[in-house]
């Protein structure tokens, strides 16, 4: 083949490619002019049956870490031995966190001296009988827990509220599709794609906004608290895309 057949072959390939792409972009560009979404929510609310509740201690500066650790160590597994004797099974008590450091002071005539050691450890609690939950708060601050953090409440298993969310949501986005088509003159068609998201808030009361923090003295007898468990919300957002003819 000659060089100017070789050429003109090339520009004849690269025409044809352009106009393919050229058509492909209108194609699509046509396709996004002729796309309508609107979005829905679906709500359902149930009541929880999990509760979480994070509790821990805080140490007394001790002499040397070894003190520490050993307080921490005895207030820790009297602990836990009463949330066992309260049916807390050992799968849902977790330590969130521990840490051992150094507690200083400052003096005028010395600087900063050393005063001791401080241990602060937090176990996470899955509580799987409400019933339970004041009495857990009060047996562990008897045992010498000082603070208690992010009390909250959470369904076990979600699926079948979300599917009831779903469907709530798809109907009403479906509604809202043929009202705003009818006001603008639109000519709905097939379903092109669904996109969804949800949410669920974990509502707390107000025993959790606060940290709780008690004396050993004061930890003697404790009456169980009242907490509230109240509903919980699920939410489904749905996103129909449809042809629109």
């Amino acid at each position: 083949m000659k060089k100017g057949q070789v050429i003109l072959a090339a520009l004849g390939i690269l025409a044809v490619a352009a106009v393919a792409i050229v058509s492909m972009a209108l194609e699509k560009k046509s396709d996004n002019q002729d796309r309508f979404s609107v979005s829905g929510s679906g709500v359902v609310y149930a009541k929880a049956d999990i509760a979480n509740i994070t509790v821990g201690l805080k140490t007394e500066p001790k002499r040397t870490a070894a003190e520490a650790t050993a307080d921490s160590t005895n207030k820790m597994n009297a602990i836990i031995k009463s949330l066992t004797d309260l049916g807390i099974e050992e799968k849902d008590i977790k330590t969130a966190d521990y840490s051992l450091r150094p507690v200083y002071n400052w003096m005028e005539n010395r600087g900063q001296v050393l005063m001791g050691y401080e241990i602060s450890q937090n176990v996470s609690i899955k509580v799987r009988d409400l019933a339970k939950i004041g009495d857990v708060i009060a047996k562990t601050t008897e045992q010498g827990a000082n603070q208690i953090d992010n009390v909250n409440f959470t369904i076990d298993d979600e699926f079948e509220l979300k599917n009831q969310a779903r469907e709530l949501a798809i109907e009403k986005a479906k509604e809202k599709a043929e009202l705003i088509a009818s006001q603008a003159g639109l000519e709905l068609g097939k379903v092109k794609s669904v996109y969804e998201s949800f949410d669920v808030p974990m509502p707390t009361p107000v025993y959790a906004n606060a940290r709780l923090e008690m004396a050993a003295d004061q930890a003697k007898s404790i009456e169980a608290p009242s907490i509230q468990t109240g509903q919980n919300e699920i939410r489904v957002e749905v996103t129909l895309v449809y042809e629109v003819k």
